[in-house]
Parts: structure tokens; sequence; C-alpha cells
């Protein structure tokens, strides 16, 4: 589904690259979580892969028919008055998608329809999570990217949206990609991790990235 053709990247487009000669797949129907220290590119990533950003040197193919898009919270203005249902709406409309029972199934698939009508400003950093996760399902996407999903959010609606993120990969082959700080979710739900340091990847399977790290599970 994506293959990364030897890219290199950096911000102002001169070396040295923060990103050097990266290669990878991931495959169609995967889970990868994407982990590294703070300042690993990771989120420069997501972008080069989501197309916002252009590599310097390489190529990247994504074979892909929708990719929903989940950012980090916080990137946004929580004190703007729109509503669950306003939100969902108007990235509807950017879509061209007409049929507003898109929405209501969008937000029911989280279990969150019942917000329709709220601020987002309003609600727990999980409740808006899970806001953002059912927009970027509105165009019933087969590649869904997440940056940090957890950050912020309570260990209970942790726990449901990575329930549901599992789901839909397992059940549905919603290819996932997500940047992870949280260990977790990552030896629960991954297929296959992406350890990215010092401007380098290597991808692993998950027990394979356990013996490296020498993590031992209780």
């Amino acid at each position: 589904m994506i293959h990364i053709d030897n890219i290199s990247f950096s911000y102002n487009g001169i070396k040295p690259y923060m990103l050097n000669n990266l290669n990878f797949k991931i495959t169609e129907g995967s889970y990868t979580s994407i982990v590294g220290e703070n300042g690993s590119y990771k989120s420069t990533l997501l972008k080069l892969i989501l197309g916002l950003l252009k590599p310097n040197e390489g190529s990247i193919k994504v074979t892909s028919n929708n990719i929903g898009y989940v950012p980090q919270r916080g990137n946004y203005n929580s004190e703007f008055p729109i509503t669950v249902y306003e939100i969902m709406k108007c990235h509807a409309a950017n879509l061209k998608i007409k049929d507003k029972k898109i929405v209501y199934q969008c937000l029911e698939q989280l279990g969150i329809t019942q917000l329709k009508n709220s601020l987002i400003g309003n609600l727990s950093g999980g409740q808006q999570q899970k806001v953002f996760i059912a927009r970027a399902l509105i165009g019933q996407p087969d590649l869904l990217i997440l940056d940090e999903p957890s950050t912020g959010v309570d260990l209970k609606s942790q726990n449901e949206i990575y329930g549901f993120l599992k789901h839909i990969n397992r059940v549905h082959s919603v290819t996932i990609i997500s940047v992870e700080h949280n260990l977790k979710p990552v030896i629960e739900n991954s297929t296959e991790i992406l350890e990215m340091c010092k401007g380098d990847v290597t991808l692993h399977n998950v027990q394979d990235y356990l013996s490296k790290n020498h993590i031992i599970l209780d």
C-alpha cells in the first residue's frame, strides 16, 4: 500500500537531512505503529506520507482509495463555538458527501451520537479524540493515519479508542498507521512496528521489537 523508496528530507531542502535514505513498505491491512524518541521526526514522516510535505530525494507511492487523517489533539481552536455535528458536516461537505446519514453512522461507530449538539471545546479529551476519529471515517477510508491518538486522553477512553482501531483493522481490513508514545497499545494492537532513530527507520514485527529492546511482558 505504501512504498517508501530512498527518501530524504529537510525543511530547508538542503543537507544535512533530518530523514536519510528511508526505505520501507507498509502492506495493505497492516497495523503499523511508529515509535521513537521525541525529535525523531515521526510526525514529519506522516506528513510526507500524506503528501503535505514533499521529499527532497526519493519517492513515495501510496496506493489508497481514500485516506483518513487524525492529527494531534490541540491543532484547533478549542474556544471556537462549533458543535460536533457542524465539524462532521463541514468535513463531509469538503469531501462532497451530501448524505447526512454518513455523519450519524460515523458518530454511532464511536458511540458518541449523543454528543452531536455539544460544543467541541466543552468535551473531554477522550470525547474530542473520538469525534476526530469519527470525522476521519466519513470518507470510508481504507487507510487511517493517526498522530499520537492517546495524548491527553483518559485511560478508559484510550482502551475504547484502541479497541475500536483494532476492530476496524482486523475485521474491516482498514490499514492503520499510528504515531505512538504509549507502548501498551503498540504491543497489543500492532502487526508491525516502525522504529525511528536519528533520521533512520527500522521495520520490526512485534516479537523482534520486544527482543531487540529487551522488553518482557507480564
